[in-house]
């Protein structure tokens, strides 16, 4: 059954562009978004059931002989599953209707469908070379849908992407080659276990900073975030919205976690913890006040974007429980928002034509469902009570004071001032004030783009109502598996 997440969206995918043929709209509508709405409904009930008593493991099986290729569902692997297929199901609403002036729209929901199976894949799977394998199909389908509308901006956008992901996917290759050579193995377990037994300090430093310039990449911290204010406010906006939602989470936050915690082994306090929270800190100034100088709607989101991931890997690197926590229920918080702020952006633009905040205003007259959302969206971020944002902020700031950084608290706490300001900045330019003459026949969002919007902004809402419940059903799962790590609990069941 695990194997649905990856299988089911790869074999979809591959027919997709003949059903395509078949019909053009309907057909592709309806069918990529069962998909989602299965895998949606997989995670969040037979998941929780298949790990009610303990990790599960399985293996691929050919004609009845068994394959090399191993998957596992621990707590954080089903926590980032529940987070890709929620995100994934409202993007695919919201595309019924934004993906028509695009035309293709069977293509793009093929491309769309295996970036999910890459992203799927890149979170099941038990050992370093398979990781880096649904790595690669991830970004291939992103490299492609980047570029989708074939405009100049899109093209060269889409290129720089490319060019600075081939380094990043150097880099973390070369990574994985060294750890082979000197542990001979490339499963999480045996690969740990070796490392431990070996005096070899160097080299697995070495290591960790190819992983971090490389993840880091991937996940566009700063220094490392060059690509990502090009390419996501040049993709469509249900891209823009993966892309920040979810990707750079899946494909950095995700993997660097996995590999620092359960194959290097993070301590708090040690080198690998102070180094994440440093990389988190420098992201979240940096990208904060570079977000307040952006005129460009989807330019401010894409640095909003980079500040908030500073802070998931700040938690996740202070190496505690409670950071651990915090930091996984901001990259939850973080995919919600921010991709409800991204759809909405793609229907402002798709509305008036621009995404120039200096040329909008009073947008909340003629689209009142899109500024209600859009609010939302923003506060939540900014870290306002009571939303979910300001719940996983609280619990990453309450773990910097409790691990003795205090200085870093007081940066996030300012930094989140920072945020709320360039964000309401944003709304007043948007939506606030006088209607622009320019905008007196726009319209508000089509059916199924605003009722994705509503339906992320009540998910937004809800998760800061039900924080408690969200934390003790999801979070602690994932944080527990992730401090143990995934391959302390599957030693037994020999898949290592």
């Amino acid at each position: 059954m695990i194997f649905l997440f990856i299988g089911l969206p790869l074999v979809v995918a591959a027919f997709m562009p003949l059903i395509g043929k078949v019909s053009k709209k309907v057909a592709p509508d309806v069918l990529a978004n069962a998909v989602f709405l299965f895998l949606l409904v997989l995670a969040v009930t037979s998941g929780r059931q298949l790990i009610g008593q303990g990790p599960v493991l399985q293996s691929l099986s050919w004609l009845g002989e068994p394959l090399a290729i191993q998957i596992a569902v621990d707590g954080f692997s089903l926590f980032m599953l529940m987070a890709i297929s929620l995100v994934t199901f409202c993007i695919g609403l919201y595309s019924i209707n934004y993906m028509t002036h695009y035309g293709s729209k069977a293509n793009f929901y093929a491309l769309l469908l295996m970036m999910v199976a890459g992203m799927n894949g890149l979170v099941l799977v038990t050992d370093l070379f398979q990781l880096y394998i649904f790595l690669e199909v991830a970004a291939v389908a992103s490299y492609a849908l980047v570029a989708f509308g074939l405009e100049h901006d899109e093209l060269e956008a889409a290129f720089k992407y490319l060019m600075l992901s081939v380094v990043a996917s150097a880099a973390i290759l070369i990574a994985i080659g060294l750890l082979f050579g000197l542990t001979g193995s490339l499963g999480f377990a045996a690969v740990g276990d070796a490392l431990r037994g070996l005096d070899a300090k160097l080299a697995v430093g070495f290591c960790a900073a190819l992983f971090i310039m490389g993840f880091g990449l991937k996940a566009a911290l700063v220094p490392f975030h060059a690509w990502l204010p090009d390419a996501h406010p040049s993709a469509p906006a249900p891209i823009s919205a993966v892309l920040s939602g979810l990707l750079i989470k899946v494909s950095g936050v995700y993997a660097l976690a996995r590999i620092f915690y359960n194959v290097f082994g993070l301590e708090a306090g040690g080198a690998l913890s102070q180094a994440l929270m440093i990389l988190g800190a420098i992201s979240i100034v940096v990208a904060a006040f570079l977000a307040i100088r952006q005129s460009d709607m989807k330019r401010m989101l894409a640095y909003s974007s980079i500040s908030q991931v500073g802070y998931v890997v700040l938690g996740i690197g202070i190496g505690t429980p409670l950071g651990v926590a915090g930091g996984l229920l901001h990259l939850f918080n973080h995919a919600l928002a921010k991709g409800l702020l991204f759809l909405n952006s793609g229907a402002i633009q798709q509305s008036t034509g621009t995404r120039n905040l200096d040329e909008m205003g009073g947008l909340a007259k003629r689209m009142p469902v899109t500024a209600a959302t859009s609010l939302v969206g923003s506060l939540s971020i900014a870290g306002v009570p009571p939303l979910g944002g300001f719940w996983s902020k609280l619990l990453i700031i309450m773990a910097l004071v409790q691990a003795g950084h205090g200085v870093l608290a007081v940066v996030a706490v300012l930094a989140s001032v920072v945020t709320l300001w360039y964000y309401l900045i944003m709304q007043r330019k948007a939506f606030f004030g006088k209607l622009n003459e320019k905008w007196a026949a726009v319209k508000e969002a089509p059916f199924w783009m605003s009722a994705a919007t509503v339906l992320l902004a009540l998910l937004v809402i809800g998760s800061g109502i039900f924080f408690a419940a969200i934390i003790k059903s999801w979070i602690q799962p994932a944080s527990e598996s992730l401090a143990k790590g995934l391959q302390t609990a599957l030693h037994g069941l020999g898949g290592f």
